[in-house]
């Protein structure tokens, strides 16, 4: 596994662990208010967080803080990679064959998910070299198949 996976997948281990819920009617809010420990009437104790989903009012902090560390230890784990062959290269390579980028040869569902744009990536040259990499990688696992 390599160390941009590692990371990503223990984000999502921490995100799932958070006390967060989704509800898209009546039946579905009440439920996950109970599971956060709420009457269903105390509206007021939860926040939404986007797409249907809410945490208490009480976590919001922390889950804020959750998020900044996530992004931080992301940009950390670029700025350490000085010439674009490790974790930037492997970013771009797990998330181009993820989006099935050798099939589609589009790179906006990579860049979507990696929330950055083709601007930003060529005015980093350790970017723009992990991307190009990461590309030839994709081509030449498909050429191999």
């Amino acid at each position: 596994m390599n160390s941009y996976q590692a990371l990503s997948e223990r984000h999502q281990q921490e995100i799932n662990a958070f006390p967060m819920k989704w509800g898209f009617g009546d039946e579905q809010i009440a439920q996950g208010m109970r599971e956060l420990g709420l009457d269903p009437t105390d509206t007021e104790q939860v926040i939404g967080i986007g797409a249907g989903g809410f945490i208490r009012k009480s976590d919001k902090q922390a889950f804020i803080n959750m998020l900044k560390r996530h992004r931080a230890e992301r940009e950390s784990a670029k700025a350490v990679d000085v010439d674009g062959t490790g974790y930037i290269y492997e970013m771009f390579d797990y998330e181009l064959a993820n989006h099935e980028y050798v099939y589609t040869q589009r790179l906006d569902e990579t860049l979507g998910a990696l929330g950055m744009t083709i601007e930003e990536i060529y005015a980093d040259a350790r970017l723009t070299r992990g991307l190009k990499d990461a590309i030839r990688n994709q081509k030449d696992a498909l050429d191999g198949e």
